[in-house]
């Protein structure tokens, strides 16, 4: 028989807190969406520096109403992701742009996009969602993380709404061009 005094028995517990950096981009997302972050609004001086640092030689004159982009990005660096400001050996410009975003997961070696018009992909929280023609007449002119998907309807942290962050609920219609979904155990390749 053992004796209480001498037993080795340690309580653990029952449930684990290991979060997928999928689960941490949700969360960072919302919280920095809810901050809220601005560029220069009502005569106040713009908060989005952490945001525009990542890229060379940031100015908030330069990303002023131009960091959707620089949001999503700023987001994944906090989850853990390990995606450069820009690719190696490839002429895009840089993730402060939603067009390099676009392009780098259509390589060959990542095919992390998915069309809108692919109806066997559904979009799902973490998922990064390309929009054309919601504040400029022409393509990928914005881009948010997926919070929740119900039905026909998506809940996205947004970067630069009106120079603001926000969450905001958007139709997956003709707007939506399509997704992105990275990995959790993404890694660039060399």
């Amino acid at each position: 028989m053992m004796n209480s005094s001498t037993s080795s028995c340690v309580k653990l517990p029952l449930k684990l807190n290991m979060k997928t950096k999928r689960t941490k981009l949700i969360e960072i997302a919302e919280k920095l969406a809810l901050t809220p972050l601005h560029g220069k609004i009502m005569g106040m001086e713009a908060n989005i520096a952490p945001i525009i640092n990542h890229f060379p030689n940031p100015t908030l004159k330069e990303f002023n109403g131009k960091w959707c982009a620089a949001f999503v990005y700023h987001c994944h660096y906090l989850a853990g992701y390990a995606i450069p400001f820009r690719c190696k050996n490839r002429k895009i410009g840089t993730f402060a742009g939603v067009k390099a975003w676009l392009q780098w997961a259509k390589f060959k070696e990542n095919s992390f996009y998915f069309s809108a018009s692919n109806k066997k992909f559904k979009p799902a929280p973490g998922d990064i969602v390309i929009y054309d023609r919601v504040f400029d007449p022409g393509p990928h002119d914005h881009i948010g993380i997926i919070l929740k998907v119900k039905n026909h309807i998506i809940r996205v942290a947004e970067g630069n709404v009106n120079n603001l962050s926000t969450i905001i609920e958007r139709k997956t219609d003709s707007h939506v061009r399509g997704y992105i979904r990275i990995p959790d155990d993404y890694k660039e390749k060399n």
